[in-house]
């Protein structure tokens, strides 16, 4: 926990971040977080900035995705990185071990408060690389059940109290998925399905982890048979009609907002939106949120964790006062994360997450249990958000959603790409 003589005004600053005899230390930040991450985040920013006067942050955001590692990569290993880069937690193996990220030394982490019983061990533990610290979370993002409550109440899917019924196994999620079609005529299940799709990529490792399927062992794919099963479950929501084929990402939230499906599969981070448009009374209906349901052994669903960490800067190393910096930064915001849960996101600061204003936060109530049963991609630097593996999958397994490919060709030609990137020795940049 941060400790009381760190703090002072009413914003709890860190006293040192008061104004330095030789002038404010400004820090460059690079992010990937837009639209209501963004917004969130440039407030976080602004907040700290005007909580003291010893350190200013200048934030520059980024195209998401490959772009954005891609320049964090090349900017860092040739010294022309920022000071602090908001980063994935599952690229961290990729990051860390090529050499792009600068470890955060344990003294310096107690210098600045972090203490990792102050986070969630899940989080903190995914922080660290080969015995090193090398980031700081922030949240937990997971897939979670958005539900149109007029939909599913039409196709007898609530309980007395207007909520959800538990929904328990593969064949109890397609039938509500029928049920919907059938009842209403809209679509049962609203989930990005076109070409480049992430979303089937995190649905499969949700479900071959909740088979107890290991995906990847000894450098090679693990699951056998149960890969292709689950993409051909998955397939028939869209060849039996109860979801619309080949949307993107847009388009597949707008199906579910706009009124015209039942269920949406996405992450928590499509909650702002629907707060939004629910105060500014556009939604046209009631939701719900739940957990992914438990299909198999246990609820096991995929998530990430957005986190603060230091480029290396090749060349460029970081002064001790400009490292106390941003460390002062990462620990305000931990503290300040209340905000950053509004947007969807279970902060990975315990003493907000578990504080009574966290806990009593709607919608993110309705699905909080999901943080128990969160999944990571495997260990990998080929792994992660917008890694190479990643967009090999939605390169390939969108095509068994439409049909244009059987779930045996889609997954034979994921594999034989994506096999390569295993055996190869993981890059130093």
């Amino acid at each position: 926990m941060l400790k009381a003589s760190m703090l002072v005004g009413a914003l709890g600053a860190p006293a040192l971040l008061r104004a330095q005899p030789r002038g404010q230390i400004t820090l460059r930040m690079w992010t990937l977080l837009s639209g209501g991450d963004g917004a969130r985040m440039r407030a976080l920013v602004e907040a700290f900035n005007a909580s003291q006067g010893g350190v200013r942050v200048v934030s520059t955001t980024l195209k998401w995705g490959e772009p954005f590692y891609t320049k964090l990569i090349t900017s860092a290993v040739v010294g022309e990185g920022p000071d602090v880069a908001t980063v994935h937690l599952s690229r961290l193996p990729n990051l860390a071990g090529g050499g792009v990220l600068r470890p955060i030394v344990p003294a310096e982490l107690a210098a600045a408060g972090l203490e990792g019983g102050d986070y969630f061990p899940r989080q903190w533990e995914k922080s660290r690389y080969a015995g090193a610290h090398y980031a700081i979370p922030l949240d937990l993002h997971p897939l979670v059940l958005y539900y149109n409550k007029s939909l599913a109440h039409q196709a007898g899917l609530l309980d007395e109290a207007g909520r959800l019924k538990p929904i328990v196994g593969y064949q109890a999620l397609t039938d509500a998925f029928r049920a919907v079609k059938e009842r209403s005529g809209k679509a049962g299940l609203a989930m990005e399905s076109g070409q480049g799709s992430y979303a089937i990529w995190r649905l499969w490792v949700s479900l071959l982890a909740q088979r107890k399927a290991p995906l990847i062992a000894n450098g090679h794919f693990a699951y056998g048979r149960a890969g292709v099963e689950e993409l051909a479950k998955v397939s028939a929501w869209f060849t039996r009609g109860y979801g619309p084929v080949g949307l993107d990402y847009p388009a597949s939230t707008s199906q579910f907002m706009g009124g015209g499906a039942g269920f949406m599969i996405n992450g928590v981070w499509e909650v702002p939106e629907l707060v939004r448009t629910t105060e500014a009374g556009t939604l046209g209906f009631e939701y719900g949120i739940v957990p992914f349901p438990r299909l198999y052994q246990d609820a096991s669903v995929w998530t990430d964790s957005h986190a603060f960490a230091i480029p290396a800067n090749e060349g460029r190393p970081m002064p001790p006062e400009k490292v106390r910096a941003v460390l002062a930064f990462m620990a305000w915001v931990s503290r300040h994360s209340l905000g950053w849960a509004e947007g969807g996101h279970v902060p990975a600061y315990r003493p907000v997450a578990e504080s009574p204003e966290a806990r009593a936060l709607m919608p993110n109530a309705m699905y909080a249990q999901a943080a128990q049963n969160v999944v990571y991609d495997p260990d990998g630097w080929y792994m992660g958000a917008a890694g190479p593996v990643e967009a090999m999958a939605s390169k390939f397994m969108p095509g068994a959603l439409s049909g244009q490919l059987t779930p045996a060709e889609a997954m034979d030609m994921f594999e034989q790409e994506a096999l390569r990137l295993l055996r190869k020795k993981p890059p130093r940049y």
